[in-house]
């Protein structure tokens, strides 16, 4: 290393081959050129350790499977089905679902990611609608598999907007969900058949997300279509969300449950704190604060109910579905702070960790 004026590097080195310089260049900054190793030096130093690329195992299968559909159509259910635990929080509120969630499922030598995404929105304008349109067109544009999941016996125009996002070459399966609620199966076919003249559907799937027998059929179904190669997870991985995301979602359910269709659905939480410490009674104990963003006063008075009692059941809820979650003692607080217009500003839309 020299400080004392710059050197050119052309000089005071053999010529090498371009190929052999672009790898070699003096680093250079300010007042200082630190001058590259040169091969006795690169001898010197031990092997740099590459790992190999995963091996497929003979049989193994592994790929992408994504869950689109319109608002409030069940794929959030659909989801914690296939999945066999609750990854994704579900509410009879449209619009529940706001990030590109992962659920995993490893049976017999196959392994499915599943990747449920928000409902397209074709009303709202706001920043995070925005928002969580951008996330349904990324989750289509690079998988295996989707699931196109409507309402048996039903075709709206918000359905026919989220069709048109599907991009050619990927198979599509029709899911038509909630299939219980269909009271004539009679027509079920002919609506059927008025689906395939819409799109070139790999296969039809009439069904019920809340009928075990029905999820391992669609399984069976979605595995012919994973490509053969190595697992992507452990045998025993869920999702590849963390906890501290899970634990938002599950604080954003039971809020939109507990206060049914009168809060608006941009309501939102963010989580403080989420520490873990050596329990006395439990191998884990998780100490959480959340704030929960409203818009406006009246939906802050709404949350926290009469002498707080709907904020202290909303906390409680919580609780007790997070310890059975994460296998932990929780200790959760809960704030509601009010933020006019958050959800049409971007600035704030990505600072509550929308994409």
């Amino acid at each position: 290393m020299s400080t004392d004026k710059k050197t050119d590097p052309s000089e005071s080195e053999p010529e090498r081959m371009p190929q052999e310089q672009a790898m070699r260049r003096p680093v250079q900054i300010a007042g200082v050129t630190i001058q590259p190793r040169d091969a006795s030096e690169d001898a010197a130093l031990p092997p740099v350790v590459v790992a190999p690329l995963p091996v497929p195992v003979a049989g193994q299968r592994c790929g992408l499977v994504a869950i689109v559909g319109k608002p409030n159509v069940g794929k959030s259910t659909l989801l914690n089905a296939l999945v066999g635990q609750k990854i994704s929080i579900t509410s009879r509120k449209a619009q529940t679902t706001r990030h590109r969630i992962t659920g995993i499922r490893t049976q017999g030598a196959a392994q499915y990611v599943f990747v449920d995404t928000p409902g397209f929105q074709t009303i709202h304008g706001t920043a995070l609608n925005k928002s969580l349109n951008k996330t349904v067109v990324g989750a289509v544009s690079d998988v295996d598999l989707v699931l196109f999941v409507v309402e048996a016996g039903s075709f709206t125009t918000a359905d026919a907007k989220v069709l048109a996002l599907l991009k050619p070459g990927i198979p599509v399966l029709l899911v038509a969900n909630k299939l219980d609620n269909v009271h004539r199966r009679g027509d079920i076919a002919p609506w059927l058949q008025s689906m395939q003249e819409r799109h070139a559907f790999t296969e039809f799937v009439p069904m019920s997300a809340k009928q075990p027998k029905d999820i391992v059929r669609l399984l069976d179904i979605c595995e012919k279509y994973l490509p053969e190669q190595a697992w992507w997870h452990a045998e025993d991985e869920l999702t590849d969300r963390s906890e501290k995301f899970l634990a938002s979602e599950m604080v954003r359910e039971k809020l939109f449950r507990l206060t049914g269709d009168e809060l608006p659905y941009t309501s939102t939480v963010v989580i403080d704190k989420f520490e873990e410490e050596a329990g006395r009674t439990a191998k884990r104990m998780l100490r959480i604060a959340a704030t929960i963003v409203v818009e406006r006063e009246g939906h802050k008075a709404m949350v926290i109910g009469d002498k707080g009692e709907k904020l202290k059941r909303i906390g409680t809820e919580t609780r007790v579905e997070l310890e059975k979650l994460l296998d932990a003692k929780v200790f959760i607080e809960l704030w509601v702070k009010v933020r006019s217009g958050w959800a049409d500003d971007e600035a704030r839309v990505r600072s509550f960790g929308y994409e």
